[in-house]
């Protein structure tokens, strides 16, 4: 059964991993899918693959959510997918103790802001109609430390 024929989801973060997976499934399942990412090649070579549109997203980057507010004004499911863990550059330090401040910020814009922005950006796109899903992913890692994730010890 395709539970999504006639619905647009703009699903972020959906270069790789849990993100492309949704957007896989939600095509699937009858979708318009607007895979979004920051990442333009890996991107636009998911899109590709999975059969969707891409649209770059820096989900930091208020600008950018208004960009896509232009190209897509209306959408039935947003699912605030993109994040970061801090660990993208390499096993570097990312406890309070040693992490630098800009390291810090750069968690909590990807993964607070663009979360704050995707829901101000889904709920304008959804207003008008009354109705849509928005889904907002999490980690883990927000609750449980991440083992000798620090230069001590």
């Amino acid at each position: 059964m395709q539970r999504l024929i006639g619905k647009t989801c703009v699903v972020t973060g959906a270069a790789r991993g849990i993100g492309r997976a949704i957007a896989t499934r939600f095509h699937h399942e009858g979708g318009t899918v607007i895979l979004t990412d920051r990442d333009e090649i890996a991107g636009t070579a998911a899109a590709e693959e999975i059969g969707c549109r891409f649209e770059r997203l820096d989900v930091r980057m208020e600008a950018d959510w208004s960009r896509l507010a232009r190209r897509v004004a209306v959408v039935d499911v947003v699912v605030n997918n993109a994040g970061v863990t801090g660990l993208e550059l390499g096993n570097v330090a990312h406890d309070p103790e040693h992490a630098s401040l800009e390291a810090w910020r750069e968690v909590h814009e990807v993964n607070l802001d663009g979360t704050f922005l995707g829901c101000r950006y889904a709920i304008g796109a959804m207003k008008d109609r009354g109705a849509g899903s928005i889904i907002n992913i999490s980690s883990r890692s927000g609750l449980v430390g991440i083992r000798r994730h620090s230069r001590v010890g």
